[in-house]
């Protein structure tokens, strides 16, 4: 039996985030997506936390929202008949000097239960501020920041969020390290896990010897209802309802494909920090182009963004075909509502999307089966040839992406201008 996990969104109570991230909208729209195991997020804000405790039942060192905070959806008549758990996982944003340079790293931090989560949140509250902000921003280096969790409790997890993200992640090219031992020293041998992050994959990360014996996880980073599940983490399980979270930290830390059968990707090229550039001058490089620019832009001659493309390459000591043995298989996709706005050429927000999303969820039950499962005939007779051929197309990997770049995301294109002004024509 399958189980899908989802382990980094953010709540209502981080920065640039939707006001409907609360736990009735994510129990839903988890089971809209097709999620079994969903991020509570932001564990540490003190307001947020007391919602968490109030709305949540435990189940299996997991947690589910009681009924009577169960929001009903006339829009998806079919949702709400499963019970989505919850994990309690948050992210924390540590800013500190190190080897004389500074370093902002964000890391995803798992907790087996409320204790642990109340030591946290009492050690972390004498550093810094917890209310303002559901990611907290705190002046911690990331050992101090493991060793605070692991004497909450051993079971917990600690694990650099996107990896590769320039600005703040571990390996990030503007203040990240080289190595995680570089980071954690002592503690480096309790870090059994990466997120990948949407801007590489996990063949870009194989790369590096050095992660051979680091599980790779993937997370969708949600600040809305929308982008849950663009990413997440695929479990081979005996009953999902009776999956705990020893069983989850488990199958991260041994990375055994059996269990740990795949990841669910962005193309890497559609996140918004693959290829160098400058935004603001509209300059996007590939990494040659940045090597032979001396990392500069050309036209207002200030420091390019390096962006992870780059920075693997720096990093690599192998190319891209060497995948060791054992390493988790992984699959792109794109977000459903994506596919749909590109075949009628709208936004992803539109109407039109919405109706035509909308009826199918509710012939397929989530959209991970959609994506993943569903015959393309079957897609089609539910909804349309067009949108049938489109989810065939990113199955088999066949569109076009204009990569990503310095905070902008990538461009994908699954059909040809003249496909879509032709099925404009038959609107």
């Amino acid at each position: 039996m399958r189980l899908i996990g989802d382990f980094h969104i953010h709540s209502k109570y981080s920065r640039a985030t939707s006001p409907n991230m609360d736990l009735g909208y994510l129990d839903l729209w988890g089971q809209i997506k097709g999620i079994d195991v969903i991020s509570v997020g932001d564990f540490t804000h003190p307001v947020w936390f007391k919602e968490i405790k109030e709305k949540l039942e435990p189940v299996n060192g997991l947690f589910r929202l009681k009924n009577k905070y169960k929001i009903k959806n006339n829009d998806f008549p079919k949702i709400l008949k499963n019970d989505l758990r919850f994990i309690l996982t948050t992210e924390i944003s540590c800013i500190y000097s190190k080897n004389n340079k500074v370093r902002k790293i964000h890391i995803i931090v798992f907790a087996p239960d409320f204790e642990a989560v109340e030591k946290i949140n009492v050690r972390l509250g004498r550093i810094g501020n917890l209310h303002s902000d559901g990611r907290p921003i705190l002046g911690l280096d990331a050992k101090e920041l493991a060793k605070i969790v692991f004497g909450a409790s051993t079971e917990c997890l600690v694990i650099p969020a996107h990896a590769w993200t320039p600005w703040f992640s571990i390996f990030g090219s503007k203040s990240g390290f080289n190595a995680i031992e570089e980071c954690f020293d002592e503690y480096a041998k309790h870090i059994f896990a990466v997120e990948t992050g949407l801007s590489s994959d996990p063949a870009m990360n194989r790369r590096l010897s050095k992660l051979d014996d680091i599980s790779l996880i993937s997370n969708s980073d949600a600040h809305s209802l929308h982008k849950i599940g663009r990413e997440a983490n695929v479990f081979e399980v005996t009953d999902t309802k009776k999956t705990s979270y020893a069983d989850i930290a488990r199958m991260i830390r041994e990375k055994n494909p059996k269990e740990f059968i795949y990841t669910v990707e962005f193309f890497p090229e559609e996140g918004k920090y693959h290829y160098d550039g400058h935004r603001n001058c509209g300059i996007i490089f590939s990494p040659k182009e940045s090597k032979a620019s001396n990392n500069l832009c050309p036209k207002c001659k200030h420091p390019l963004t390096i962006g992870v493309m780059n920075r693997v390459d720096e990093l690599a000591d192998r190319n891209s075909s060497k995948v060791p043995r054992d390493a988790v298989p992984f699959k792109n996709l794109v977000p459903l509502e994506e596919i749909i706005g590109d075949v009628y050429g709208v936004g992803t927000g539109t109407k039109t999307v919405f109706e035509k999303y909308k009826t199918l969820i509710n012939g397929f039950n989530d959209e991970f089966n959609i994506l993943l499962d569903a015959p393309i005939k079957d897609i089609a007779q539910v909804s349309d040839v067009k949108i049938a051929e489109g989810v065939k197309r990113v199955r088999e990997g066949k569109l076009n992406i204009i990569p990503g770049y310095d905070g902008e995301y990538g461009k994908i294109s699954i059909f040809s201008d003249k496909e879509k002004k032709r099925v404009k024509e038959e609107k």
